[in-house]
């Protein structure tokens, strides 16, 4: 069918794909078209017909009535793909295996992706500790110690364009103004590790480092430790850790 019939450019049809694929990712589980329709704002005729050509492809799925939609599996497809692919994420395994044995407390690799981090890599603790991040989880960049890491290698000014005034609360521990969370980056940088006490997940805290192959960072590793566990003497432990693990990726990948 003609652009012209469909009301729509080639252009617009790509944006709305990438936004309806993005919504799918976004909200884990299966959607109505009327709930996607209300979300997105596009004509229901052709949210539908976008829709029926993605279940085609095999990039969104249906439920057996056919009546809601979800994400599909070629989308699990890329996004492995683009693990495996990735440079950082090799150069880092070994170096989050050695931390992982060193602190025996659960280690993440996350890559800023405008405000917010994407959890590349995980190494779970050898201590129970429920799941509560996976490869391909986004989270704010405010609220865990990857992300403050990762903002800390910002200037002030660029910080300031990129956050709102007024910042999500994940738990009653978020920072949710903006001056207070940028004084907070100060003391990130002279210290060069970034903490959040319980600002993204209720009984635990991480400590986060930036990767400096690049500058401004884009990668950050962090140890995660249920606070029941933290004692002066095991942070001081993870504290260490990490900072010679930011030096032996520094050196893994200075040539990306």
């Amino acid at each position: 069918m003609a652009a012209g019939e469909t009301g729509a450019s080639p252009v617009k049809s790509a944006v709305r794909t990438v936004e309806l694929l993005e919504f799918f990712a976004g909200r884990p589980g299966m959607h109505s078209l009327a709930d996607v329709q209300s979300a997105l704002g596009y004509p229901k005729s052709s949210l539908y017909m976008l829709l029926r050509t993605l279940v085609e492809l095999g990039w969104v799925e249906t439920d057996p009535t056919g009546t809601r939609y979800g994400i599909g599996v070629r989308a699990l497809l890329v996004g492995t793909s683009y693990i495996d692919g990735d440079e950082v994420v090799a150069a880092a395994r070994t170096t989050l295996d050695r931390l992982s044995d060193e602190t025996t407390e659960t280690i993440h690799l996350a890559r800023l992706d405008g405000t917010s981090v994407v959890y590349l890599a995980t190494r779970q603790s050898d201590h129970y500790l429920r799941p509560f991040t996976r490869v391909g989880r986004r989270l704010p960049a405010h609220s865990t110690s990857l992300g403050k890491a990762l903002l800390a290698t910002y200037p002030d000014e660029r910080i300031r364009e990129l956050l709102p005034r007024e910042l999500e609360a994940l738990t009653e521990h978020t920072i949710t103004d903006r001056e207070r969370l940028i004084e907070e980056l100060t003391v990130v940088r002279e210290r060069g590790y970034a903490v959040d006490r319980e600002e993204n997940t209720l009984g635990l805290t991480c400590y986060g480092v930036a990767i400096p192959y690049r500058t401004p960072a884009r990668d950050a590793i962090s140890c995660s430790i249920p606070v029941a566990r933290l004692t002066e003497a095991h942070e001081q432990r993870i504290r260490e850790a990490l900072l010679h693990a930011r030096d032996r990726l520094a050196l893994a990948t200075r040539h990306l």
